[in-house]
């Protein structure tokens, strides 16, 4: 890969990190207090500093996908599509962070494609998954967050948003038994071992005991009946739209920088 191009990637993916680390912040205060008059005024702030990143992201095309994922975040609509109002500030703001988080895919992609290019073999694996603390699992989640990036990519949505929500699972379930049943029992948790609650009993419970915030509230139906709907090679059985596998990807990355904070 070209060294400038390098460069710029590189640039670019220092700025989406520092805005969806301000999102993150912004999000926390109007969640606590929605006409806090100094969030609602960071809030525009960023939000004219998102806008400025997408348009250069996206070559200032409004046809590009970014630039309508970024107009789509500011909209609530109903299930067959129609929009109905616009969404509460602090939900603006998480769909906000999502699309950042699509942007970072994107551009990571690309410069996955500079390792892939030379010599795969060598190319050393990256380490989004350090924080998981099974040393084994973090290769495999690898492999995984790659081929549903690429599933997404390739528009095999079904096949994206089973691999995205096996990855959620697996990173859920190891912060829960990292932390332990005895420290869990306070939050309420279901009978039997970690490894027989379902997976929106994973969630719960992680939530509830503060290891992940609110972010899977957003978790499309689909997601979290994933085992259900895929057969015994984890092929999908049922259709699932490109806006559901998005959002199960935008989810995970969020609760990915839930589980690690310096992300």
């Amino acid at each position: 890969m070209d060294e400038s191009l390098r460069a710029q990637i590189e640039t670019n993916l220092s700025h989406l990190d520092g805005l969806i680390r301000r999102g993150r912040q912004i999000r926390e205060m109007l969640a606590t207090d929605p006409a806090s008059k100094s969030a609602l005024v960071a809030n525009r702030a960023w939000q004219q500093d998102c806008g400025v990143a997408i348009n250069q992201l996206s070559g200032g095309s409004k046809a590009h996908w970014l630039a309508r994922a970024f107009s789509e975040a500011f909209l609530l609509r109903t299930e067959s599509g129609q929009v109905i109002e616009t969404a509460a500030p602090d939900e603006i703001v998480e769909r906000l962070v999502g699309v950042l988080d699509q942007a970072v895919l994107s551009l990571s992609r690309m410069d996955d494609g500079k390792n892939a290019s030379t010599s795969p073999a060598a190319a050393p694996l990256p380490h989004r998954f350090d924080f998981v603390h099974n040393v084994e699992l973090r290769p495999v989640l690898e492999q995984a967050y790659a081929g549903s990036r690429d599933a997404l990519e390739q528009g095999s949505y079904g096949t994206a948003l089973i691999t995205s929500s096996g990855i959620l699972e697996a990173i859920v379930t190891d912060a829960l038994e990292h932390k332990g049943s005895d420290a869990l029992a306070s939050t309420g948790v279901p009978a039997g071992k970690i490894a027989d609650w379902t997976f929106d009993e994973r969630l719960g419970v992680a939530e509830r005991s503060g290891l992940i915030r609110g972010g899977c509230a957003r978790l499309p139906e689909a997601a979290r009946r994933y085992r259900e709907i895929s057969d015994s090679n984890g092929n999908p059985e049922l259709n699932i739209s490109e806006r559901d596998a998005r959002r199960a990807t935008q989810v995970l990355h969020v609760v990915m920088r839930d589980l690690d904070p310096g992300r």
